[in-house]
């Protein structure tokens, strides 16, 4: 081969490999090493998942119409007063699609204010739970005195039951984690709620996806993929909530989806509900993959979960402590689950969850009093 033909091969291999498409290589689970370093930088946290008073859903916390800065600001302070370090707050596919700029702007806008009050956000993309069809615009009124009326899935029935459309949902994956994937202000990224939640209740059990764990499980791997291909600054999590809990710790006993999220989780988070017992159990299985441990849900007093049995829990075994609820309002969720099947005709006198009214009256000023000895420093 002469000079000017190898020349002209080398040029042309260059051009073919310049004319290939520019893509991310997949990042990898962090290692215990890193997932414990991002422990330390942040130390033990406790918070709630945010929604503020005004708003039924994800659609209307973040829709430009609803967008109540001046509430959201007023509930932040009330939970930095606390002592609060952390909030999980659930965004929604249809807010990107509806206006990806403005989406970024308001979530942007929520950023700064939360970090004016020194609290972290962990974000959560998508969320199988309640209602299958989401729609934008103007979200209904709460059914008066029922658990969490108005909450919506994310993406829904629509898109989650057809495999073919999961890729529309590439671009509001990736393009939210881009944008704050070196965002000190967001501490975690939660990537899909409660997977595999089924709406069981009459008016929407006949709109739910049949089969849908397999449509679920199918939609998490994209999910999990396109996530490790922006490969952001902030831990990937998964959050255990459904099987038995005495598998949690055993991934060989699990089933693919339970054992994918536990697999690809850079830490490791679950759901509890339970009183001490329960919750411990679940601390104790967990603590076998030597990684970080967030309860990302807890907190329902009738149902045995009080801040008073398991905060401490939580608190004395480093698990960072995320409950359910924080200033009463259109979620409705001072109501129990049962107030779905079970009439009630006004507020009951346990609240289910939350701590405050909207004029800033706790549920109970003992709770409190014990909140903040726990949470201050």
């Amino acid at each position: 081969m002469n000079t000017k033909t190898l020349i002209l091969l080398l040029f042309t291999v260059l051009l073919i490999q310049c004319q290939k498409p520019i893509t991310n290589p997949l990042g990898k689970r962090w290692s215990e090493e890193k997932a414990w370093e991002w422990h330390k930088k942040n130390g033990w946290m406790a918070g709630t998942n945010f929604n503020p008073s005004t708003a039924i859903n994800q659609l209307e916390f973040f829709q430009k119409e609803t967008f109540d800065m001046e509430t959201i600001d007023r509930e932040l302070r009330w939970s930095s007063e606390l002592g609060m370090k952390i909030h999980r707050v659930y965004l929604h596919n249809l807010l990107w699609d509806q206006d990806s700029i403005g989406f970024i702007n308001r979530l942007e806008a929520f950023l700064k204010v939360a970090d004016k009050h020194q609290l972290k956000t962990m974000f959560v993309l998508f969320d199988d739970v309640w209602h299958p069809v989401p729609k934008l615009g103007e979200q209904p009124e709460p059914i008066p005195f029922v658990h969490n009326s108005g909450w919506v899935q994310a993406p829904g029935a629509e898109i989650l039951g057809d495999s073919l459309r999961h890729n529309e949902l590439k671009n509001y994956t990736k393009g939210i984690i881009s944008h704050f994937a070196n965002d000190n202000r967001v501490v975690a990224w939660d990537l899909y709620n409660e997977p595999d939640n089924v709406a069981n209740h009459p008016t929407r059990k006949n709109l739910e996806v049949k089969d849908k764990h397999t449509f679920t499980y199918a939609l998490l791997k994209k999910v999990v993929r396109w996530a490790r291909e922006v490969n952001p600054s902030q831990p990937l999590t998964l959050g255990l909530w459904k099987l038995d809990h005495t598998k949690w710790g055993k991934p060989n006993t699990m089933r693919p989806l339970e054992r994918f999220m536990v697999e690809n989780s850079d830490v490791i988070s679950f759901h509890s509900y339970d009183g001490p017992e329960i919750t411990r159990e679940k601390i104790e299985m967990l603590k076998s993959y030597n990684r970080p441990i967030l309860c990302t849900e807890y907190m329902a007093r009738t149902a045995g979960s009080t801040f008073e049995d398991i905060l401490p829990i939580l608190k004395e075994n480093e698990v960072h402590a995320i409950n359910w609820g924080f200033v009463a309002g259109k979620t409705n969720t001072v109501f129990p689950w049962s107030s779905w099947d079970t009439p009630f005709d006004s507020i009951p006198k346990t609240w289910f969850h939350d701590i405050y009214h909207p004029d800033k009256t706790p549920f109970s000023e003992k709770e409190i009093e014990f909140l903040k000895a726990e949470l201050i420093e």
